[in-house]
């Protein structure tokens, strides 16, 4: 096996991973598998998007989640379909359209050809298939494009058509003239939720208007609006009828009012400054001639504002006041304007107190585009919004206008346009939610949400208050709603199949889009003769998403039992705005068709906003392309990035770039570094060994070195960890477990190995074992990351399978064949995830691990506050443990001191015994303030005082006994009390460091003298040798000699090594630095540097081997030792030369040596070697 390269170009190699499992077919041959062995299946949902756009970052962070959770699936013994699917059809398409050809009214749709502009539309919908393709495949998401559904194609419709008769059949659809949210842009209602997607703040006009008496022209009824361009269709006024009204005389204008008395501050707003209002100054502005309540004005007439439909013969019941309790006295004048054809209480109000009829026609003078009609000749072409100051000036002239202002609030918007939302009274198909509300709503307690907040919070409110559903829409491109009716509607028919309409018609089709089907018409049974016409209208887009379980599989004419088995779907994910659209009309039609939920367990993802907390505009250029992330960082950081955020439970992310080469830099590069030492490791103990390392479970598990079993046993923590919480659909927790574990097999585990691992300690057998337990870990977490980071993974993989004996089973088809195993199988994301192993699970050696953990980290606190390198020894570490376990205090002492002492660069490590705990730590209480705040009220004072002043052995007695009393109460002292360990120890040459809860302390001898200085520049020089060799490129493997050199008369550094000889033999396989006066002459020099060491340049060097000579040989000997290897010279006791006809001997050991600390040894050149 080659060795790995220094550093990974992740997204190369992950584009090289795209195109062997592009050319191996990997996903389709994972699925093959599964259908193979008969797994379970497992229902996945996707919802469809439009591809009329490229993938954004809410697509990328919903299709990560997707993938992560069917691939997790697929590696626990399921199998997934996962068919991509486009929504086609609906607004996103038409808007476009519109926007391309100019297209401002419906008219001009209907000039071109509705055939024409539809197939105009068709040739869009799929424009970004193949983008969206590329990105999603090269993010590592397995779904089957090349088995892709269309909500246009003709199958998806038909099922359409089914959904909608069965509602039709079971009485749950009705046609209506209801006030909807309309898109003047879009020329089409929108239904309640779409109109919740996109509010915006914004400042609309607010005028006060008087509407005179008819009884009495002297006084008038005062009203406030904030939509001036629906007065020229008032016809009444509206009152609350249990509110006090008054009439009142408005001094400065000598006009009288009547007006809700508790909203005279409309009329009067000095009454709303509170510092300057003052009840006696209401006399000098009005007088209150006459109080009612509300319902006694009921039935009075008043003048119409506008004339405009004053002498229809519909007008006797207009221009009088309604009463009814939606109104209010928390704004305007508590007296509320009726245009009954734009709002939804008008309507409603006008309707109740017969001013207007069903099905009569209503005062509307705006047509589909919002623009009004000649009926208002004086703003006819105006849109409703722009005319508005026009109608205010006639207002003004008119001497109606009372008051004038600017409103700011928040507003609906069209979310496909970015348009303000009228309300207008319009036909519409409906399907009756609020029959089934209370059957949606106990459909929706029997799923699981992540996170279950959205559920019962903002779902559930929207599902309480849901209204009846417009599902049609006055647009073109689109399903067409399946109804034939007469002109009357006496006689109505709804289609439910393509073989349903040829047997009623007669006509075979072979598209179902409304340029085809509206040709079709069906004989009418009741009246013979007569034929029935499909209705205009499309189904709105969301119906037809809602419908997407049943259509996606053509149900029922294909596919019954298979869905039936599977539904509902075991997992559905999509953003929080879909808790109003997609998640809703999924609950709504699959209540109505089968009162079932549509979808088991859901995970709501937030938003992902730039990274200044904005809406991500391409307009504003405010967040970086994602294919440049990924093709910077690579798709499995991306993908980290994304499911490691807060997004992932539904709260909002700010996206920063910087946060995926976090990643990169704190996640891949570290596991790369320890799979890349793993190898090399491998690979030596191989060469060293001659022997082929084959993987050993037992080896492994065998172990007793006590970072083997506690890596073993986090590991097996992890596997059981992951499973659970994966079932639980928590990724947010699975994520930071994941990263959280790389960290500690990286910074800790291989960190506190390397030199085992390198054979440097306890030779070829520890490294063995070592190698096999890093192995065993570097393997299960592999195969566990694979659903989250598939590519890394499958990278690793593909090193790790080629060392199991069942690599050679791979060839002629084996790695794509069942059973799948680790080493036969072509791929990682064959295989199922590891299972955790109970007889692993170890509690002491983490809790023991995190100890020692807690241990270094203070120690080197310790040491940053006095300034003291690493580098430099300390004589002791003493440490206070707060209740340890036994198990721990003897791991810490025992095996594990080591290790400990290494890390800390110590010499010497006590644990105190708790009964001399008072000599070296206080034991200090404080109040928890928050839970005591209360109960103790003012008696905390002296509580505290109390408590923050016991001495230590009180403290102690007090928190062992578990309760304090303090003035007939109990303190609970474990919950109530917040306890604390400090350092209290005299003497300079101590520092300490202690845990934020403190429960450790750890404290440090930090006298330094000579023998700790002199190691301290052993440690130094040893980190000079190392960068030359690193320099140098050279393998762990790779000996070589070293030479120093200082300053003339210096000889700091010589007494430095003399000094710690066994430091240097241990860490350089017996080689020592030697004095460069003793190399020979003809030593090659790989790499010299200039350091400094102890505050003195040392000059250093790591030389090739060299065969050493006895002082005094003649050059020629010189020149024939130069030339020799020490492996050469190392078989052989001595060599005999000829010289010009002179024949000598040179004897190993008299004459050479192999090298120049053999020669130095044997000649006692220095006493220290």
């Amino acid at each position: 096996m080659a060795s790995l390269p220094p550093a990974l170009d992740f997204p190369k190699t992950e584009e090289e991973i795209c195109a062997k499992w592009a050319e191996e077919q990997t996903f389709k041959k994972q699925d093959e598998l599964a259908l193979e062995r008969g797994d379970e299946e497992y229902t996945f949902y996707d919802g469809p998007p439009f591809a009329t756009g490229l993938p954004h970052y809410g697509h990328i962070l919903a299709g990560t989640i997707k993938d992560v959770v069917t691939r997790y699936a697929c590696q626990t013994s399921h199998r997934v379909s996962r068919r991509a699917g486009w929504d086609c059809h609906g607004l996103p398409v038409e808007y476009e359209i519109d926007q391309k050809l100019n297209i401002t009214h419906r008219d001009q749709v209907l000039a071109m050809g509705v055939d024409k502009y539809n197939e105009t539309c068709r040739g869009i919908v799929t424009r970004y298939t193949k983008e969206w393709e590329r990105t999603v495949t090269r993010l590592g998401r397995w779904i089957d494009f090349e088995n892709d559904y269309k909500t246009m194609d003709m199958t998806f419709m038909e099922s359409v058509w089914w959904v909608f008769r069965q509602l039709f059949d079971k009485g749950l659809v009705y046609q209506g003239y209801k006030v909807m949210p309309f898109s003047t842009a879009c020329g089409t209602p929108l239904s309640n939720f779409e109109a919740g997607l996109n509010y915006k703040d914004v400042r609309d006009p607010a005028v006060v208007v008087h509407f005179p008496l008819v009884e009495d022209e002297g006084v008038s009824f005062v009203a406030w609006t904030t939509t001036p361009w629906t007065l020229p269709s008032n016809i009444a006024l509206c009152v609350h009828p249990a509110l006090e009204y008054v009439k009142i005389l408005d001094k400065k204008a000598d006009k009288r009012f009547i007006i809700a008395k508790s909203r005279l501050a409309q009329l009067f707003p000095v009454m709303n400054n509170k510092k300057k209002w003052k009840p006696a100054m209401a006399d000098e502005l009005y007088a209150v001639e006459a109080t009612y309540v509300g319902k006694d004005l009921v039935g009075k007439k008043y003048q119409p504002i506008f004339t405009y439909f004053a002498n229809t013969p519909e007008s006797g019941e207009y221009f009088r006041i309604l009463s009814d309790n939606y109104v209010t006295d928390d704004a305007g004048t508590g007296i509320v304007h009726q245009a009954p054809a734009f709002g939804e209480d008008d309507y409603r109000v006008c309707l109740a107190h017969g001013v207007i009829e069903k099905g009569k026609e209503l005062p509307c003078p705006v047509d589909s585009n919002g623009n009004f009609t000649e009926q208002v000749p004086e703003v006819k072409g105006l849109h409703v919004k722009k005319a508005d100051e026009t109608l205010i000036g006639m207002l003004k002239a008119n001497g109606r206008l009372i008051q004038k202002d600017n409103l700011d609030h928040s507003y609906p918007f069209c979310w496909r346009s970015d348009t303000p939302l009228i309300y207008k009274a319009v036909p519409s198909w409906f399907v009756k939610v609020e029959e089934i509300r209370d059957k949606i709503v106990e459909n929706n307690k029997k799923t699981y949400w992540v996170p279950n907040s959205v559920k019962e919070g903002r779902f559930h409110s929207w599902l309480t208050d849901a209204r009846d559903w417009a599902v049609s829409r006055n647009r073109f491109w689109g399903t067409p709603i399946p109804i034939w009716c007469n002109e009357d509607m006496s006689e109505v028919v709804c289609i439910g199949s393509v073989a349903e309409l040829e047997e009623l018609s007669g006509v075979k089709v072979e598209d179902l889009h409304k340029d085809i089907v509206d040709h079709v018409t069906i004989p009418s049974k009741k009246n013979p003769g007569e034929v029935l016409r499909r209705v205009d209208e499309v189904f709105d887009c969301w119906f037809e998403s809602g419908s997407m379980p049943y259509a996606q599989v053509h149900y029922p004419f294909e596919n019954k039992d298979k869905f039936e088995k599977g539904f509902p779907a075991d997992f559905i994910a999509e953003g929080l705005d879909q808790t109003r659209g997609w998640f809703y009309t999924l609950m709504v039609l699959s209540t109505a068709l089968f009162d079932k939920p549509a979808f088991q367990n859901l995970i709501v993802n937030g938003l992902v906003l730039a990274s200044d907390g904005k809406k991500m505009s391409k307009r504003l250029k405010n967040y970086p392309d994602p294919n440049d992330v990924i093709n910077k960082y690579g798709a499995d950081a991306l993908r980290m990035y994304l499911i490691n955020s807060p997004v992932v439970r539904a709260e909002s992310l700010k996206f920063q770039e910087a946060g995926v080469l976090g990643v990169l830099k704190e996640v891949f590069l570290p596991l790369y570094n320890a799979f890349r030492f793993f190898i090399q490791n491998m690979e030596r103990w191989e060469a060293k060994t001659g022997s082929k390392f084959v993987p050993s479970k037992d080896t492994a598990q065998a172990t007793s070195n006590p970072t083997d079993v506690w890596i073993s046993a986090a590991t097996q923590g992890l596997i059981k960890f992951v499973h659970e919480e994966m079932k639980a659909y928590r990724l947010y927790t699975v994520m930071p477990a994941l990263v959280s574990f790389v960290t500690q097999l990286t910074n800790w585990y291989v960190r506190l190995n390397r030199d085992r691992l390198k054979g440097l300690e306890g030779g070829e057998v520890e490294s063995e074992t070592g190698l096999q337990v890093l192995y065993d870990v570097l393997l299960d977490v592999t195969i566990l990351m694979a659903p989250f980071t598939p590519f890394i993974t499958e990278y690793f993989y593909q090193h790790l399978r080629k060392m199991q004996p069942s690599y050679v089973d791979a060839e002629n088809g084996g790695g794509s064949s069942n059973p799948v195993m680790v080493g036969k199988s072509d791929s990682v994301h064959y295989l199922n995830l590891p299972v955790y192993d109970d007889s692993r699970l170890n509690q002491d050696a983490v809790e023991a691990m995190q100890t020692l953990q807690v241990i270094v980290e203070n120690g080197r606190n310790v040491r940053e506050k006095r300034n003291i390198s690493l580098r430099t020894p300390v004589k002791n570490v003493t440490v206070v443990l707060r209740n340890p376990s036994a198990k721990v205090v003897e791991s810490i002492t025992g095996p594990l001191k080591g290790y400990i002492l290494s890390e800390l660069n110590a010499w010497d490590l006590v644990i105190v015994p708790k009964e001399q705990e008072k000599e070296w730590v206080t034991l200090g209480l404080t109040p928890n303030f928050t839970l005591l705040g209360k109960k103790l009220g003012k008696k905390m004072k002296d509580f505290k005082t109390l408590v923050t002043e016991m001495p230590h052995e009180d403290a102690v007695a007090v928190l062992e006994k578990g309760g304090l009393e303090f003035e007939g109460m109990t303190i609970d002292t474990k919950e109530e009390l917040v306890s604390k360990l400090s350092f209290s120890k005299e003497g300079e040459h101590w520092e300490s460091s202690s845990t934020q809860e403190g429960d450790v302390v750890v404290a440090v001898d930090c006298t330094q003298d000579e023998a700790i200085l002199s190691a301290g520049r052993s440690r130094e020089l040893i980190n000079a040798i190392q960068q030359l060799r690193k320099a140098a490129g050279l393998d762990l493997s790779d000996q070589v000699e070293v030479f120093f050199e200082e300053c003339p008369g210096v000889t700091s550094m010589e007494s430095t090594v003399a000094s710690n000889v066994s430091l240097f033999e241990a860490k350089f396989q017996g080689a020592v630095p030697l004095p460069k006066k003793f190399a020979p002459s003809w030593s090659v020099a790989l790499r010299s540097d200039s350091v400094e060491i102890g505050g003195a340049k040392i000059d250093v060097s790591i030389c090739r081997p060299a065969v050493a000579g006895r002082d005094g040989l003649s050059e020629e000997l010189m020149y024939l030792l130069s030339t020799m290897e020490p492996a050469q010279a190392m078989d052989k006791k001595s060599f005999t030369f000829t010289i010009d006809g002179k024949e000598m001997t040179l004897t190993q050991g008299q004459d050479y040596w192999i090298n120049t600390i053999t020669k130095l040894r044997s000649t006692k050149a220095i006493s220290w070697v």
